[in-house]
């Protein structure tokens, strides 16, 4: 028996083999979980519709998370489908490439806007959807990354983004915790993502990480075992947290002096 035999949950944030949150969706349903996934935009909809049937889900729905009625309608169809849900996985995170490079003083308006809006927001519009489906509790995970704690060059915009995330996470663990919905987060090192292409320097930086963490890089697999345990009945009593699933480089205050070029 798997870990998940009977559970029912959403995946937002599929992009292509590459994402994540694909890496996450593949080891949920080793352990049994019936999953649906939801994309954004009909382009990527020939690229989600093959991976989820490769998953055995009949469930993939397009999903504007920035239009409150479409994300009722996902969830009116949810709850036809899956009947309720047992876990929620958000990892949508987008900002104006103009926005992910150069000085930070220089973010424009509009893209801080829209940075908030899709990477953050979105998590407290989708929970607030998918709460009424989790009649017996559940589990709501968001993907964060350490550039939202410390200062990563470039990452700029994103980085306030994912620390408003953070944050939001810990509210609605207070708020949603009294119906026994556990909200936490997976800070995940660097991987070579459609979203992490839009990043400026992002190669170097993945080779720098790589260079300093204490285990080296991350792949979506290493994620996705830790979503196995976050997102279980293994972890009941663990919500509000950020867990860093990131070869330890969180934990470093500089690098071996031979790794530091020139």
């Amino acid at each position: 028996m798997g870990t998940f035999d009977g559970k029912r949950g959403l995946i937002f944030g599929v992009a292509n083999k590459n994402s994540i949150a694909w890496g996450i969706a593949q080891a949920l349903a080793e352990e049994g979980a019936e999953i649906g996934l939801s994309y954004a935009g009909d382009f990527l909809e020939r690229r989600v519709t093959p991976l989820a049937a490769s998953l055995g889900s009949s469930f993939v729905e397009e999903c504007d998370v920035t239009d409150d009625a479409a994300i009722e309608a996902l969830y009116g169809k949810a709850g036809d489908h899956f009947g309720g849900l047992d876990f929620l996985v958000h990892s949508i995170a987008f900002a104006p490439r103009e926005d992910l490079g150069g000085r930070f003083v220089d973010t424009s308006r509009e893209g801080f806007r829209v940075a908030l809006d899709i990477s953050c927001y979105s998590l407290i519009a989708l929970a607030k959807g998918a709460v009424p489906l989790m009649s017996e509790g559940g589990s709501i995970m968001a993907m964060t990354y350490y550039g939202a704690e410390k200062v990563t060059p470039n990452y700029n915009v994103m980085g306030v983004a994912k620390a408003a995330l953070e944050a939001t996470v810990r509210y609605l663990a207070w708020d949603l915790g009294k119906e026994q919905v556990r909200v936490n987060a997976i800070s995940a090192g660097p991987i070579k993502t459609l979203a992490s292409a839009g990043v400026s320097g992002f190669r170097k930086s993945l080779g720098y990480v790589g260079t300093v963490a204490p285990m080296g890089n991350v792949t979506q697999a290493d994620v996705g075992n830790a979503a196995r345990f976050l997102l279980s009945d293994w972890a009941q009593k663990v919500t509000g947290e950020v867990v860093y699933v990131d070869g330890g480089y969180n934990i470093m205050g500089a690098p071996e002096m031979d790794t530091v070029p020139g």
